[in-house]
C-alpha cells in the first residue's frame, strides 16, 4: 500500500465520517442462524452516488431500482438483506423493492428517492416483506455499526470483508460480501463504498469503474454470474478536505485509496471462495495491452483445471499456458515464462530444470502466486481465485434445500 495512504485499524465503511450503519435478525436467511440478515448504511448528509451492476441479462429488482437511480447527487441510505435475491419475481419483485426502500425511509426520516436497495440470496423466492418490515423498525445505526452490517449481508461467506484506509485528510471505507457464483465482472457480490470526500457522481462513477476494473473484475471463483451484482459508492463530503477535483493530485490519490480498499475487498473474497483452502493470486507481466493482460489472467484463475491442480499441490504448469493461450491475448509460444511460488518453469516457451518439491511445497501455502511472462509488451494485470475442493460442490447440491 501506497506510504501516503494508511490502513486503519478495524476500518470499515461507517469509519469515513458522518456514515453509520446497524443491521437484525430479520429471519430472511434461514441459514443464519440468529445472525444479522438485514441491514442499513446511513450518511448524515446527502451524498454523491454511483453504482455498477450485473452484466447478467436478468437483473434483480433491486439492482433495476438502483440503476434508476444513479449517477445522482441525494442518496442518504443502503438497506440491503440476505438469504433472498429478490431476483426472477416479476413486477411483484418490483414493488417489493420499492417498498423496501420506502420502509427504511420512513424508518431514518428521508425519502425513498434517497434510500438505494441491495439483495442477495436464493433466486426466484419473494422477499418475505412482513419480517423485511418488521426488521427494519428494529435496526439501530451506530458509527460502529458497520461490522454489523458486513455480517448482514453474508450468504456463503465464512467471514465478513471489511476495510478502510485514510488519505489525503478523507476516508474511504467499504463492506462486501461473496463467495460462490463470482467471476470477472463482477459476481454474486454486494459491495458497499463510503467516502468522507467530496466528489463530484461523474467522477466519483470514473473513479468507481477504474477501481472495479482491477479489482473486483478480476476475481473468479467458480465462473457464474448473478443477477444480483451490486457496488455502491456513496460520498459525503463531511471530512472538510480539498475537493476532489479532475487531473489534481488530490484526485490521484483518491483513486489510489479507492483501488487499495476495492483491491483488499476483491482479495478477501476469493480468499473466501465457496470449499476454498486457497487463495490464488495470477499476474500476467509484458502483455501487449492491459486489457491483454487482464484477459490472461482472467482465464488462467478461472480455469477449473488449473483451480484443481492448486488443490492438489500439482506442478502441471500445461494447464496454466493452456488457458492462457485460449484466453484470447496475443501471445507467443516461444516467448512464453511462467513460475510458481517464485520458482521458475518455463522459459522461451518450453520446460526447464526446476525443483519440483519446492514447487509441491509452494503451492501447498495459502496463498499461491502464478506469474506468466507474455514478453510482448509492458502492460501487466493481476487476478484473484481460489481452488477447486469437493465441499465446492457439496456446498451447491444443497443450497436451496
Amino acid at each position: 500500500m501506497p506510504a501516503e495512504i494508511e490502513l486503519l485499524p478495524q476500518g470499515t465503511v461507517t469509519s469515513a465520517a458522518g456514515f453509520k450503519a446497524g443491521a437484525t435478525f430479520a429471519g430472511i436467511n434461514k441459514s443464519a442462524g440468529n445472525k444479522p440478515d438485514l441491514g442499513i448504511l446511513f450518511s448524515e448528509s446527502a451524498c454523491a452516488a454511483a453504482g455498477l451492476f450485473t452484466t447478467n441479462q436478468i437483473k434483480a429488482a433491486p439492482v433495476r431500482l438502483c440503476q434508476q437511480k444513479l449517477p445522482g447527487n441525494r442518496m442518504r441510505a443502503v438497506v440491503a438483506n440476505s438469504g433472498c435475491a429478490n431476483a426472477a419475481t416479476g413486477k411483484q419483485g418490483q414493488d417489493d423493492a420499492a417498498a423496501m426502500s420506502t420502509l427504511a425511509a420512513r424508518h431514518l426520516g428521508i425519502t425513498a428517492e434517497d434510500v438505494l436497495v441491495a439483495s442477495t440470496g436464493i433466486i426466484g423466492e419473494r422477499l418475505p416483506m412482513a419480517l423485511v418490515e418488521k426488521g427494519i423498525k428494529d435496526i439501530n445505526l451506530s458509527g460502529d455499526g458497520g461490522h454489523q452490517l458486513a455480517e448482514a449481508i453474508m450468504t456463503t461467506d465464512t467471514i465478513p470483508k471489511e476495510v478502510a484506509v485514510a488519505a489525503g485528510g478523507f476516508v474511504v471505507g467499504g463492506v462486501a460480501k461473496g463467495s460462490g457464483m463470482i467471476h470477472p465482472q463482477l459476481g454474486t457480490l454486494l459491495c458497499f463504498l463510503s467516502t468522507d470526500a467530496r466528489v463530484s457522481p461523474g467522477l466519483l462513477s470514473s473513479a468507481l469503474r477504474k477501481a472495479v476494473d482491477v479489482s473486483l473484475n478480476m476475481v473468479s471463483i467458480d465462473g457464474d454470474i448473478s443477477p444480483n451484482d451490486t457496488v455502491l459508492i456513496m460520498a459525503n463530503g463531511l471530512s472538510g478536505s480539498k475537493p476532489i477535483n479532475p487531473g489534481t493530485e488530490q484526485q490521484s490519490l483518491f483513486q489510489q485509496a479507492l483501488d487499495q480498499v476495492c483491491i483488499h475487498l476483491a482479495r478477501a473474497i476469493a480468499s473466501d471462495g465457496e470449499g476454498a483452502s486457497k487463495l490464488i493470486e495470477v499476474t500476467v507481466r509484458q502483455a501487449a495491452s492491459i486489457d491483454q493482460a487482464r484477459l490472461a489472467a482472467r482465464a488462467i484463475v478461472s480455469s477449473p483445471l488449473v483451480k484443481a491442480a492448486v488443490h492438489g499441490n500439482d506442478p502441471n504448469w500445461g494447464r496454466i499456458i493452456a488457458a492462457a493461450g485460449r484466453s484470447g491475448a496475443d501471445m507467443v509460444e516461444s516467448r512464453l515464462g511462467l513460475s510458481i511460488g517464485g520458482l521458475c518453469l518455463v522459459k522461451a516457451g518450453v520446460a526447464v530444470p526446476f525443483d519440483k518439491d519446492g514447487v509441491i511445497i509452494a503451492m501447498g501455502d495459502s496463498r499461491v502466486t502464478i506469474e506468466l511472462e507474455l514478453n510482448m509488451g509492458e502492460a501487466t494485470a493481476t487476478a484473484w481465485g481460489c481452488d477447486l475442493s469437493a465441499e465446492y460442490v457439496a456446498i451447491n447440491s444443497s443450497y436451496s434445500s
